[in-house]
């Protein structure tokens, strides 16, 4: 019977020419590790966010991260059932979609690199901004000397290509990133522990210490509405631009699963690797805001410095004393949370770029690791992306563009689970998530929709539409790699674990129904954006 609902992959397949590969050196606990630098991401919009909600913010990433609980158990589920592939979540939903659309398919892995790869960007940026200011007066000159190259303002106000000492200093940093991970997984996990350690520690101090010395003031909290005055509709679209930017952060503890063709045992690890990261995550994200905003309160979270996070480092002198000395503490722990981001979203994002050629979808230079067992290849199509992105005078907008690509790669990726079930129920899974988690996945990737259409639209209005076009960009990449190079035809690694069958559509209508209605949320939360004016 098995025969009868499965079609053989055609026997001209095209291979993939073969080299080291990725090896499986880590545990669980080596891509915990690897993941540690997602609770830093709160640093990064903590300020923007306050900004644009107000006293809410708080509600905003409690909301937020236990979102992203909820999804994880999707992700748990279909990332045990490829063992043999990296890449993470948009790797393993993308063999959902694929008997669909072929075009749909790599629109996943194309959103989730493109939805992470800014981050080598924003913490770089960010990074070089904390030595020079560490370092040099801020009227010094290499403070102040930018070449403008383009300006974008078209896009958004104040938005330009720029050379300055800021990217300078930031491309050393991703250099040196590059440089620690080149040789394999296991040296940078342990590089990770030891900076990570370095980083979790002062951030569960930031959380603490005010909660535990009665510096939480409640009148911080009030009145707790949104910065229009009232939850109405524009109050709600404010919310909803929260939402939208927190989903980036908050979410990401899901690369936590990239590791799954590393892992020594990737049935027990996978699971195991994205609950710990997402737990930790939990703590971390109700903990810092509510600590920030209780003990600076929201004025002061939406100053400049707190914005851009420049001051970030003085308002948590200012939460947790100790003068001077603990200030250059916390400037020094604030660039190693920077690297720790950088270094997780390097060796996440590079690996999806790895198997999305490996499986087809991506051009087959990308699809080659080093003896070591790293991507070097796609670790530097991250780099040399990375230094464009740093050229750009502001890194809000580049993560509110970002962002639009990370919704529509969880649209994606949620639905991949029931679509799992459906169509692939036959396959073994290390781990099962309980039906009613899978089923609330799938309602939060039509609110995910929702958030893209309505929330977007508070970070100007070409955030939207940039990311969408960024987006499409993969079409004609994977046109020219699928039908002219592979000859229409997958490699035959693209179905390793379904033993080299392609499945058979069980589901019907339904995933093109699912990406209709999909439309129609972002749709609708833009209507809603435009009459709360």
């Amino acid at each position: 019977m098995a025969e009868s609902t499965r079609r053989p992959v055609p026997a001209q397949a095209v291979a993939i020419p073969q080299d080291g590969g990725l090896v499986r050196t880590i545990s669980w606990t080596g891509a915990f590790w690897i993941a540690s630098g997602v609770p830093a991401l709160v640093l990064f919009s903590i300020g923007s966010i306050a900004a644009t909600i107000g006293t809410p913010s708080v509600l905003v990433w409690a909301l937020s991260v236990f979102f992203g609980l909820i999804q994880s158990f999707t992700y748990a589920e279909i990332a045990g059932m490829f063992p043999q592939k990296s890449g993470g979540t948009s790797v393993y939903g993308a063999m959902a979609w694929v008997p669909y659309s072929k075009f749909v398919a790599p629109v996943s892995v194309w959103c989730n690199w493109l939805a992470w790869s800014p981050v080598l960007t924003i913490g770089a940026g960010l990074a070089a901004g904390y030595l020079l200011t560490a370092l040099f007066p801020a009227d010094a000159a290499i403070n102040t000397w930018s070449v403008t190259l383009l300006d974008l303002g078209f896009l958004k106000d104040g938005l330009a290509v720029r050379f300055n000492a800021q990217f300078l200093i930031g491309a050393a940093l991703l250099l040196l990133v590059f440089a620690l991970q080149h040789h394999g997984v296991l040296r940078a996990a342990r590089v990770q522990m030891v900076v990570g350690i370095a980083v979790l520690v002062p951030l569960l101090l930031v959380g603490l210490v005010p909660l535990l010395g009665g510096d939480v003031a409640l009148h911080n909290f009030a009145p707790f509405v949104p910065l229009n005055g009232a939850w109405n509709l524009g109050g709600g679209t404010l919310f909803a631009g929260g939402l939208f930017l927190a989903a980036w952060s908050a979410y990401a503890f899901e690369t936590a699963v990239c590791y799954t063709r590393e892992f020594k045992n990737p049935g027990r690890d996978t699971a195991k690797a994205l609950f710990s990261a997402g737990g930790v995550c939990v703590v971390i994200y109700l903990l810092v805001p509510f600590a920030f905003q209780g003990s600076l309160g929201v004025e002061r979270l939406v100053s400049p410095g707190i914005v851009d996070g420049t001051g970030v480092a003085g308002a948590m002198v200012d939460m947790i004393g100790g003068g001077a000395f603990v200030g250059n503490l916390l400037i020094v722990m604030l660039i190693l949370a920077l690297l720790l981001t950088i270094m997780t979203t390097m060796a996440g994002s590079s690996r999806t770029l790895y198997q999305g050629a490996r499986d087809g979808w991506l051009p087959r230079y990308l699809g080659r690791a080093n003896k070591h067992g790293a991507p070097t290849r796609a670790m530097w199509t991250d780099l040399g992306f990375s230094l464009v992105l740093l050229l750009l005078s502001d890194y809000v907008f580049v993560l509110a563009a970002s962002t639009v690509c990370y919704m529509v790669f969880n649209f994606l990726n949620l639905n991949a689970g029931w679509l799992h079930r459906v169509d692939n129920g036959h396959l073994e899974r290390p781990w099962r998530a309980p039906t009613v988690l899978i089923v609330a996945g799938t309602v939060l990737a039509f609110v995910n929709a929702l958030l893209l259409g309505w929330g977007s639209s508070v970070w100007g209005p070409g955030a939207l539409w940039t990311g969408l076009v960024a987006a499409a960009l993969v079409v004609p990449v994977f046109a020219y790699r699928h039908f002219v190079r592979d000859k229409g035809v997958f490699p035959p690694s693209m179905y390793e674990q379904t033993g080299g069958s392609v499945p058979v559509r069980k589901a019907g209508m339904r995933p093109y129904l699912t990406l209709a209605g999909g439309v129609a949320m972002v749709a609708l939360g833009q209507v809603l954006a435009h009459v709360s004016g």
